[in-house]
């Protein structure tokens, strides 16, 4: 196709105002204007003609260099692919046209031969942004996404072209992310701190001097920063999760071929373990300030104070729910009377109020096993009839003013109850009762531990919670109580069969051979000759139980068909081990 390098100025004829171009005068001399080039496109697909140009070049070599990659392109796909030559000319009119520069031929061959878009120099910051405003999906979903992508990638990796990410970008990322950690560690360890030499730490108003220390010390602590949370292993998963889903969309629309988000190796994100509070650790949160677990339990025993405390509060029932029967918090708010068959005993998760931001909605259950139904024991039953009879006065008292939601557990006008608001309460109510801290959520693990403490199989307790793997309730929903563990490690005891005599032996101390008047014979020591072969009776080389040399010697352990033991009457004295001979094999 025809092309060609030229050199043109921006004079101006004073008499038409038009531009001289290429019959300037002055463009006799080398160093008057700049050189341009031009080269025809292959035509658009209605025959129309189309050409590439562009100008500024200050010398013909830079012209000429920038027209020889445009020919190079041109000629990337045979004379038989025509469509192949119109996408290589859209992708050049499109360069034009934004002034963009020109595609490298490697990279443009590479995309060519392998069917993607040609047109798309697109960084990972502007396709995270495209993929996140195309998300159909649930608000707390696509919340994650867009913090995940605001706080991590876009910052670290949003300005790598889209088809340039490579595995070693990623593995940077995430060796930034773990030093960063540990500079928010470092500064949260130094707020720790500070805060406290900001505390008097005595019942007495400290004295004057002390309050102007205590004084410039708040000030210190008010110039730092707050607490900030560490990117743990589970936060590095998502993170390369949310980055893999978008990745994985892009290649399914040709942008581009790997995904290098599927080949970052991360420390894996376990859940994390339930603990009990027992009192030891309880005693060290009381020292340290700080929870053993980030998922914690109660006892039976400080479940039944904390339920005792919120007898008096108007949506006690509502903690029963979740405290017997693992109802999340959206679930437990959104509950419906129609939903709710207290003579039958039954409850119906089918609706959830969630929060996002500070704004509640309604929606469906968080998973497909979540739409479920959960059997109603009758103290819960009891407790949930107890509620309705007071929201019943309510609705009475409020009159027209009462906003009929339908729901269970409401406000006192009727209206939905907020999320973070319950949560409020039963930490308020927990603090008053003198507990340990758990979260609200901390309740439903609770469920799944009592329940399998009652002896509930693993299966219900899955069904229970609204899990849809078994896996997920056995390693995080639930936690081994102390009075369970101690009842399993007594019961494991009782299975290994023990000689009476021997137990009582082992309590009272007292060794076989042992008489009030001394030792027997038996378990006096004999010198052994030079030629006498070495015995050992229970651990004890030198010593003997048996008969003369030679002789066979009588396993205890062995009764005979008469019940008694071989050789002789069953002891009613502690047993030893049987002697081995070393000639016995």
């Amino acid at each position: 196709m025809k092309g060609s390098t030229f050199r043109r100025c921006a004079c101006r004829n004073p008499e038409t105002g038009k531009q001289y171009g290429q019959s300037c005068p002055k463009l006799s001399n080398k160093r008057h204007g700049l050189w341009n080039i031009r080269q025809e496109l292959p035509p658009h697909e209605d025959g129309t003609r189309r050409t590439f140009r562009r100008s500024g070049y200050p010398s013909k070599t830079e012209a000429q260099a920038d027209l020889d990659k445009v020919r190079a392109l041109l000629a990337i796909p045979g004379d038989d692919d025509p469509e192949g030559r119109t996408r290589i000319g859209d992708l050049l009119e499109s360069v034009a046209a934004k002034k963009e520069a020109i595609p490298e031929y490697e990279e443009t061959q590479r995309r060519f031969r392998s069917g993607q878009a040609l047109n798309v120099r697109m960084t990972v910051g502007a396709w995270l942004d495209e993929w996140l405003a195309g998300k159909r999906r649930r608000d707390t979903t696509v919340s994650g996404y867009e913090s995940r992508i605001r706080v991590h990638l876009k910052p670290r990796i949003g300005h790598v072209a889209l088809d340039r990410l490579r595995v070693g970008h990623l593995v940077e990322m995430f060796d930034a992310i773990e030093d960063a950690n540990e500079e928010i560690e470092a500064e949260n360890q130094t707020r720790r701190e500070q805060e406290q030499r900001c505390k008097w730490g005595k019942r007495s108003r400290p004295p004057a001097t002390e309050r102007a220390r205590l004084a410039e010390e708040r000030a210190k602590l008010a110039e730092m920063k707050p607490h900030r949370k560490l990117t743990g292993p589970t936060s590095r998963q998502r993170i390369r999760a949310t980055l893999r889903a978008a990745l994985n969309d892009a290649i399914a629309q040709q942008l581009i071929t790997f995904n290098p988000a599927a080949h970052v190796e991360l420390d894996s994100g376990r859940r994390p373990k339930a603990l009990v509070w027992t009192r030891e650790r309880i005693a060290e949160w009381k020292r340290t300030g700080e929870k053993p677990s980030p998922v914690m339990v109660w006892t039976p025993e400080q479940t039944g104070q904390f339920l005792d405390r919120a007898a008096r509060h108007r949506l006690y029932a509502l903690y029963h729910l979740i405290a017997f029967r693992g109802l999340r918090r959206g679930e437990a708010c959104g509950q419906r009377w129609t939903d709710t068959d207290l003579n039958a005993g039954l409850l119906t998760v089918a609706r959830q109020l969630v929060q996002h931001g500070w704004k509640v909605e309604e929606s469906a259950p968080k998973t497909d096993s979540g739409a479920r139904v959960i059997a109603l024991d009758a103290e819960t039953v009891k407790a949930l009839k107890a509620h309705r009879r007071s929201q019943r006065k309510e609705r009475l008292a409020w009159g027209e003013a009462y906003t009929d939601t339908g729901r269970v557990f409401t406000q006192e006008n009727g209206e939905w109850l907020h999320p973070a608001w319950v949560t409020d309460q039963f930490q308020r109510l927990a603090a008053e009762a003198g507990l340990p801290p758990i979260r609200l959520h901390d309740l439903r693990h609770g469920a799944a531990t009592l329940a399998l403490a009652a002896g509930a199989d693993m299966k219900v307790v899955q069904e229970m919670l609204g899990h849809s793997s078994i896996t997920i309730t056995s390693d995080t929903y639930t936690s081994v109580l102390p009075e369970v563990a101690r009842e399993a490690a007594e019961a494991a005891a009782r299975l290994v069969p023990r000689q009476a005599a021997r137990t009582a032996g082992l309590t009272s101390g007292s060794h076989e051979g042992e008489n009030r008047g001394g030792k027997s014979e038996a378990s006096r020591p004999v010198k052994p000759g030079r030629d006498a072969k070495l015995q050992v009776s229970g651990g004890t080389a030198g010593t003997t139980d048996g008969g003369p040399s030679g002789a066979r010697t009588l396993n205890q352990w062995i009764k005979s068909p008469g019940g008694g033991v071989m050789g002789g009457p069953a002891r009613s004295s502690p047993v030893r081990f049987p002697l081995v001979s070393s000639d016995m094999a």
